[in-house]
């Protein structure tokens, strides 16, 4: 796997792999933790997520112009992870949110997002902008893709071991303080200190039913969720005290590993050529199909992330709400999804080769077509069993009695079942996708096109909003049928297009 690869692969794959650590460290409590710290409903916590998930693209752009205008790729890279790491330091600090603090400490929350999304889009393309380099050498051509396969390994090796960080450190300072977890009991701090006189009675009962089964002080309700929130969340700041370590390691790897990478160089000047008026409507007309064929692909992939990226707000909420999380937490399943990259890609490249031997390989823009099919078999999965068990709004279903809902929630199998087609569709998609990006721009514009690609994936991550707007306000298997029919519709108009794309694509 690692033979004939260049010696710079594994350092560069090290340094994003620290960094990928600590972005998933608090990329999988992001939506919960402004909900349990701030108080705020599940709907504008997923706005903060989707514009702070958008905004990590949008930047990758900026941070691309500026190490092209500079031509300090490595610099660019430094100085990324120095301000990513500025923003997990202020994320760390402890601070309680009270009434009168709420609104700088959200914008000073909201401030550390920025410099994280910021700091990320001058490190994310530019460190793979310097891989890619190292492949431009004539002996390593030919293992272009296996390298990038293994520099997309070590990302979510970081991704699996993320999510289990601020549960457990979470966990074990409940525990110091005579507390335990319970993920609807920060909802209902919130509810009792913002409005005590007007809290609706079933989630007051629930409140008390609680605090009295955890041993606290029923005769000092606001006193008991006052330290609960301060505890729990506190917990939560500590492990983001993890993603600054892990950003430091990767500086240290990359400042000591950084001479024996390459720079991507300026590019030469174009020579000049003379073409004939034919010649020059010929290439503008391909130009024209090429930039269509795009267009018509980044359709598609500002609804499957628009879908697929559902994991961090509407589906985390509901790992939450529906499923038994009295030993494992809600955040560690989000650990399923690079689980499932690191396992079922092989499998996946297995089965693309054997077709490709065998004279039967299937196109990009098909592979991407079924991609999506796969990703709406996994909401199809969760909107039948979810209507199947009847399960209301999940507003309704967090005023029910603690024992009811218990009772009412479902095992862990559902999410391992959801992500291996949500995963399986990725993995059909993403990568394909840039490589379709890659097949189809013109030669002068393959930057600008790869922008674009990161520009329909920001377009899709704004959009991530709608569903838990939908999740709290309906039964929750409408919010999957939404996800499904946007699938489905998606990959029938993929497969109307696969003979037409593949044209353009030869």
């Amino acid at each position: 796997m690692f033979a004939n690869q260049p010696k710079g692969l594994i350092p560069a794959a090290l340094s994003n792999m620290g960094e990928r650590f600590g972005y998933y460290i608090m990329n999988a409590v992001l939506v919960l933790f402004l909900c349990s710290k701030f108080g705020l409903k599940e709907e504008t916590s997923a706005i903060v997520y989707s514009c702070f998930y958008a905004g990590i693209y949008v930047l990758s752009l900026v941070g691309g112009l500026i190490a092209d205008k500079t031509q300090n790729y490595k610099g660019t890279i430094i100085w990324g992870l120095v301000i990513m790491t500025l923003g997990y330091i202020v994320l760390s600090i402890p601070i309680l949110a009270t009434s009168e603090n709420t609104t700088w400490l959200l914008s000073l929350t909201c401030a550390a997002l920025f410099f994280i999304a910021f700091g990320n889009g001058l490190f994310k393309g530019n460190l793979q902008a310097i891989v890619g380099q190292l492949y431009d050498n004539p002996r390593y051509a030919a293992q272009r893709d296996s390298g990038f396969q293994i520099f997309y390994v070590f990302i979510n090796v970081g991704g699996v071991a993320a999510p289990f960080i601020a549960p457990i450190l979470r966990s074990w300072w409940l525990g110091v303080h005579n507390l335990a977890y319970n993920a609807s009991l920060p909802a209902l701090c919130h509810e009792y200190l913002s409005v005590t006189d007007n809290m609706n009675q079933q989630n007051a009962e629930n409140l008390y039913a609680l605090i009295t089964g955890m041993g606290g002080n029923t005769q000092d309700i606001a006193g008991f969720c006052t330290q609960y929130l301060d505890v729990f969340n506190t917990g939560i700041h500590y492990s983001f005290i993890a993603s600054v370590a892990a950003m430091l390691i990767s500086l240290a790897i990359f400042l000591f590993t950084k001479k024996g990478l390459p720079s991507p160089a300026k590019k030469e000047k174009a020579e000049t050529l003379n073409y004939t008026p034919e010649e020059k409507a010929r290439m503008a007309k391909e130009i024209k199909q090429r930039m269509a064929a795009l267009f018509a692909v980044l359709g598609i992939a500002i609804f499957f992330w628009f879908s697929f990226h559902q994991n961090g707000t509407s589906l985390s909420l509901f790992a939450r709400d529906f499923v038994r999380t009295d030993s494992i937490q809600p955040e560690i399943w989000q650990a399923l999804n690079p689980f499932y990259v690191i396992v079922l890609t092989p499998f996946v490249m297995m089965i693309f080769g054997a077709l490709s031997r065998r004279g039967k390989e299937i196109s990009t823009p098909k592979k991407i077509a079924i991609g999506m099919g796969l990703a709406g078999i996994a909401y199809l999965f969760l909107m039948i069993f979810s209507w199947s068990q009847g399960y209301p709004s999940a507003e309704a279903f967090k005023a029910l009695p603690p024992a009811e809902a218990e009772a009412w929630k479902t095992g862990p199998w559902v999410l391992f079942v959801l992500y291996f087609f949500l995963t399986v569709a990725e993995l059909f998609i993403s990568p394909l996708g840039l490589s379709f990006v890659s097949k189809v721009a013109p030669k002068h514009l393959q930057g600008l096109c790869q922008g674009l690609w990161l520009g329909a994936t920001a377009v899709g991550n704004l959009l991530l909003w709608i569903g838990p707007l939908i999740y709290n306000a309906c039964p929750i298997w409408v919010a999957w049928t939404v996800f499904l029919s946007v699938c489905l519709v998606s990959m029938g108009v993929m497969f109307c297009m696969v003979n037409w794309l593949e044209r353009v694509t030869k």
